[in-house]
C-alpha cells in the first residue's frame, strides 16, 4: 500500500475479527504496519475493501499518523497478488466519533470497487487508553 501525499508505505497483513466481533487491528507494537480486512473484498474488487492502521503506538508515529491530511483527489495505490496495482482516488475524509461509527457507509455493499482507510483520531481518552474518534478515508478505484 502506498499513499504518496503522506509518506505512508506498508505491506498489508490480513485482519479478521476479535472474539467480541470487533475488527482486528495490526499489533500496536508495530505501528507502521497496515492491515487489510480479509472478510471483505480485496482492494480492486467490487465492494468496500478496508485497510486499517495505527495513528501511533509504541511511543512513535504510526503508518496513518498523517491520514487526516488527505483530501479529495489524492491517490492511494495497493499492489495486488496478481501483480497488478489498484489505484484509488480519495473522494472524502471524515472524522467520526467511535460511539457513532458509520458502519453502513464503511462496510455496506457498493456497486463499485471502493476503498476505506481507517485509523484513530481526535482526542485521546487516557482512562480508556484510546482515541475518541476515527479518521475514515473513502476512495474509489480509478477507471483508466
Amino acid at each position: 500500500m502506498d499513499i504518496p501525499k503522506i509518506g505512508a508505505h506498508s505491506t498489508l497483513v490480513q485482519l479478521g475479527l476479535n472474539a467480541d466481533k470487533t475488527i482486528e487491528v495490526p499489533p500496536v507494537s508495530t505501528p507502521m504496519q497496515a492491515g487489510w480486512y480479509k472478510l471483505g473484498p480485496t482492494p480492486g474488487e467490487i465492494g468496500p475493501a478496508v485497510i486499517l492502521g495505527h495513528v501511533d503506538g509504541d511511543k512513535q508515529a504510526g503508518i496513518f499518523f498523517r491520514l487526516h491530511e488527505l483530501a479529495a483527489g489524492d491517490k492511494i495505490s495497493v499492489a495486488r497478488q496478481d501483480g497488478s496495482t489498484a489505484t484509488f482516488t480519495v473522494q472524502k475524509v471524515e472524522r467520526d466519533p467511535k460511539n457513532s461509527f458509520p458502519t453502513d457507509a464503511v462496510y455496506g455493499d457498493t456497486s463499485t470497487a471502493d476503498l476505506r482507510v481507517i485509523t484513530c483520531g481526535g482526542a485521546f481518552d487516557t482512562k480508556a487508553h484510546s482515541y475518541v474518534d476515527n479518521i475514515i478515508v473513502f476512495a474509489t478505484l480509478d477507471r483508466a
